[in-house]
């Protein structure tokens, strides 16, 4: 037997990021270590100055990136004892859309003096929302030219993707622009700082940046519709050259070794997003099978022999998330975040004291005694658009419902009518999917939630009508990321072939299974056929109550 090897996956989340060390045969977690972002998310002013940013934007530091690489590494390597000729490759995740324009050789303009006391030279953040005038634009010029592209994404472009926050650089800031030499997901310019070559990587080209296999980007006459000066803004700042997941990026660099402790020259994957790399982790490289990554918001990742259309899906990309496959994404924009707006702002003190005296925290209370009522008990139903629809109605614009209270309706009713809301919203997005010729069958969830909340994995299960499992890790996207590093090192190294031999190897389930229990899911069905009605009404424009309500708050508020 020869001795062991290892990988290592990093993922770089909204606050920090992770770097996990795992047994590239059996994925066993050895070390992990957690390295706070110093600058977080920049959302009020720029660091060390006084420059406030104007409402939705959100940026980052690149520089906390690299911090990531010179702290967190070293760690799991200081843990573990792992010799680093042992450790074959290394894979990074990231969240996505993040983008920043950078100079020729990779630095990016907030490095440098001229350029760091302008917002738009620093990272945009996945979250920054200011370029939504120009996804508006965006989309309304692709509909009146006829382009196809926008079928592929659920019939829009968000705010969120690369175009748009490049067009808003342009639009507000044409030196910073015309400065960059590349506009870059943060992804690929990681793996730039790690490899020293710039290698873009095939899922945020795809979901992000209208790019796919058959087609490449739009054409320059598009570009040039938005704005003549961005006709060639993939051969100005961008690139053509797309690599697959799993493909090997490079060797690290002597300064990236350095900076890890790692060897000169060890395997570094392409980049990779979040979620997307956490369905390999989460066992699933077939059709059938919907992993759903549950945290603060769902994300629902499916894959599919061909390319089908469905409404409202955040976009489906060829070989996007396994290759040979379609990879189909939709999304909540509130699940996570549901309870916690519950919890912080609608829970009267005498549960908080009950809470205490009993050493649970606020959520376990609720939780155990809205576990106690009956599906339909509490004469709720809720629609979960606290933060807009993400899928199926792509509508920021909606807002929260809840009908049927009384003044005999107690907190744990609400809460879990909460719950119940994201679950339909769920199903909403199965069934459009299954409709649309997409299968799910059954669900393996991961992330956040189905470690915490028992009662909101069985109530997926009964109103989804699906058998729920739980991915073994709770780190899917660090686990997934090390499992590409596993596949870009290859087997003459000691790692794996493809993606689909590493997650056999290296992929686990819970032995905890959530099935439907047969009577629940009767009364279920009866109160989604009502959410149905609701989410339609609302929702489709019979009554654009929400809207014109939001118009009236902004209207009030800007008095």
């Amino acid at each position: 037997m020869g001795t062991r090897k290892y990988v290592i996956g990093i993922d770089f989340g909204t606050e920090s990021g992770r770097a996990l060390l795992v047994d590239v045969a059996n994925g066993s977690e050895i070390a992990e270590a957690v390295h706070p972002y110093a600058n977080g998310v920049i959302d009020e002013k720029l660091p060390g100055t006084d420059i406030r940013l104007e409402p939705d934007w959100a940026l980052q530091d690149p520089n906390d990136y690299i911090e990531v690489l010179k702290n967190a590494v070293p760690a799991v390597l200081k843990e573990s004892g792992v010799d680093p000729e042992d450790v074959i490759g290394l894979g990074i995740d990231f969240t996505a859309c993040t983008m920043l324009p950078t100079k020729a050789d990779g630095t990016p303009l907030c490095f440098l003096p001229e350029w760091r006391n302008h917002p738009h030279a620093w990272v945009k953040l996945w979250k920054h929302h200011a370029a939504q005038p120009e996804a508006n634009k965006l989309n309304e010029i692709a509909r009146e030219l006829g382009y196809k592209f926008l079928d592929r994404y659920g019939g829009k472009i968000s705010s969120e993707w690369f175009f748009p926050k490049a067009w808003q650089i342009l639009d507000e800031a044409p030196e910073v622009y015309e400065a960059a030499d590349r506009l870059i997901e943060g992804a690929d310019w990681i793996v730039w700082q790690l490899t020293g070559v710039e290698k873009r990587n095939l899922c945020t080209a795809g979901y992000k940046a209208i790019w796919s296999k058959r087609e490449g980007f739009p054409p320059n006459e598009f570009f040039k519709a938005l704005d003549p000066r961005m006709e060639h803004i993939v051969d100005e700042k961008m690139s053509r050259t797309i690599y697959p997941l799993g493909a090997k990026a490079g060797g690290l660099t002597e300064q990236a070794a350095q900076w890890t402790g790692l060897k000169p020259g060890t395997a570094v994957a392409v980049g990779n997003v979040d979620a997307h790399v956490s369905v390999p982790a989460a066992t699933v490289t077939e059709p059938g099978r919907m992993v759903i990554i549950m945290g603060t918001s769902n994300c629902h990742m499916v894959l599919g022999t061909e390319e089908k259309m469905v409404p409202g899906m955040c976009g489906v990309v060829e070989d996007g998330i396994i290759p040979g496959y379609f990879g189909f994404e939709a999304g909540q924009s509130c699940v996570g975040d549901h309870f916690a707006w519950f919890v912080e702002n609608c829970v009267p003190a005498a549960y908080e004291e009950e809470a205490k005296a009993r050493g649970l925290n606020i959520h376990q209370l609720l939780e155990e005694k809205a576990a106690r009522l009956k599906p339909g008990e509490s004469g709720l139903l809720a629609l979960d658009w606290w933060n807009g629809n993400r899928s199926v109605l792509v509508d920021a614009e909606l807002t929260g419902l809840l009908i049927g209270a009384t003044l005999a309706t107690k907190p744990e009713e609400i809460y879990r009518a909460l719950i119940e809301a994201t679950a339909y919203g769920t199903r909403v997005i199965i069934e459009t999917f299954e409709e649309y010729g997409v299968a799910v069958e059954e669900i393996v969830a991961t992330g956040g939630l189905p470690n915490r909340n028992k009662l909101l994995m069985q109530i997926y299960a009964d109103v989804t009508g699906r058998t729920i499992h739980v991915a073994a890790t709770n780190q899917a996207g660090a686990l997934g990321s090390a499992m590409h590093g596993a596949v870009a090192a290859g087997k003459e190294a000691g790692g794996y072939e493809s993606i689909a031999e590493a997650a056999k190897h290296m992929a686990r389930l819970r032995d905890e299974v959530y099935r439907p229990i047969p009577e629940h899911k009767a009364i279920y069905d009866r109160l989604y056929a009502e959410y149905l009605t609701l989410h339609d009404y609302f929702g489709r424009g019979t009554n654009d109550v929400m809207k014109r309500l939001k118009a009236l708050r902004a209207e009030i508020l800007a008095r």
